[in-house]
């Protein structure tokens, strides 16, 4: 399963081999009901079948695209652990799937290219942020949201400090020792995370730590390269300054989490983690709506749809204001630049303002989804504004 970050949009977006087939499920993620996923997932590939086949589309055709999306319902492990909804994209020369931390509309949708708006709620407002915790035992990173938590699966990244160090300590592995997290269990104030490294020097044994923090870097890099959201680090104090020496990724929070992360739940870990992401989020958006109402009269900002949607395509827009709920019908030429409104869907007609989301995450914008009270532009209170690069 991919991660959905904004390079997976633009793979999306790109021509792919007719026809285009795009699934999208509500997942129970507890109790018996979960059983049901994969009983309605069957389900949703026989519609698409059927539909398929309507379409004129050769039997044996239809059996080689569904097949590795059949082969879905054979991973036990993979319905067991579901979240709020899950996306399948298949063409004959394309597939994916995703996890979903919020709830989707069943559909089946076959057309001459994926269908993607169902997917553009995680990228509203850049209200993503994601979590490396890190122990002796243990390297975990998670993908969440305000209300969700998903652990992302590590690759080619060693999952332990003692695996990572092995080769270099054959016989004595250096050990972190920290003093007792407090609470209940461990009454009385916290102390000093000490480092203990057994018959080995210690300014060596962080050197060599160091250099296996920058393997995780390196190998976190290739997932989160193209990323602009927070990631916040879970672990003893003591490492938590030698990560940072070693990380490259440029939206690493100052602020972590100090402790054994191995002695937090994912939800506990979430609870503490968005504790130090919103104010980082809201502040954003609010340094956001200042800018806007700075630059208005200079040309650079624009609550006018029609100056907005041209803008977007051509990666003008730095940071996109929409107003939760907006839609807009109607049709763009970028040929010509032309845009027809529409109170209601016609023929050939698309969501604009899901366009103009795209395209500004395409292009590197943010987007920001706020009340109409909260829209930038003061008592105008348009559903859309925009600043714009030059």
């Amino acid at each position: 399963m991919k991660l959905l970050i904004r390079d997976e949009l633009k793979i999306l977006l790109e021509e792919h081999e007719k026809p285009c087939l795009s699934i999208f499920m509500p997942t129970y993620r507890t109790g018996a009901e979960i059983q049901q996923n994969p009983v309605r997932f069957k389900n949703m590939l026989r519609e698409a079948e059927e539909r398929l086949i309507t379409s004129g589309q050769e039997e044996q055709d239809v059996k080689e695209l569904l097949d590795p999306v059949q082969e879905l319902l054979k991973e036990d492990d993979f319905w067991q652990h579901p979240l709020n909804g899950l996306a399948v994209y298949r063409s004959p020369d394309f597939f994916r799937y995703y996890r979903l931390p919020f709830d989707l509309q069943e559909l089946v949708i076959i057309a001459d290219h994926f269908y993607i708006k169902p997917l553009l709620p995680i990228f509203y407002a850049e209200r993503r942020f994601y979590i490396l915790a890190l122990s002796q035992n243990q390297v975990r990173l998670f993908q969440a949201t305000r209300y969700s938590i998903n652990e992302v699966e590590l690759k080619g990244i060693p999952q332990s400090l003692a695996e990572a160090l092995k080769y270099e300590y054959p016989e004595k592995q250096p050990q972190f020792r920290t003093s007792a997290p407090g609470g209940k269990q461990h009454p009385g104030p916290r102390r000093a995370a000490v480092f203990y490294a057994y018959g080995v020097d210690i300014d060596d044994a962080k050197g060599r730590i160091l250099r296996y923090f920058r393997e995780i870097d390196a190998g976190l890099h290739g997932l989160l390269r193209d990323e602009r959201v927070p990631l916040i680090l879970a672990s003893v104090e003591y490492l938590l300054p030698i990560y940072r020496e070693a990380n490259t990724y440029p939206y690493l929070m100052e602020k972590g989490i100090p402790g054994n992360p191995e002695l937090l739940s994912a939800e506990e870990l979430h609870k503490q983690a968005w504790a130090i992401a919103q104010p980082y989020f809201q502040k954003a958006q609010e340094e956001a709506a200042a800018r806007y109402r700075e630059l208005v009269g200079s040309g650079r900002v624009s609550n006018n749809i029609r100056e907005i949607i041209p803008a977007a395509h051509y990666g003008r827009v730095e940071s996109l204001f929409v107003a939760a709920g907006y839609q807009q019908w109607g049709t763009f030429d970028p040929d010509t630049n032309r845009i027809d409104l529409h109170q209601s869907a016609e023929p050939g007609d698309e969501y604009l303002v899901d366009l103009a989301v795209i395209q500004t995450l395409l292009h590197g914008g943010s987007v920001y989804t706020v009340s109409l009270e909260e829209m930038p532009d003061g008592q105008k209170r348009e559903p859309l504004a925009a600043i714009f690069r030059y």
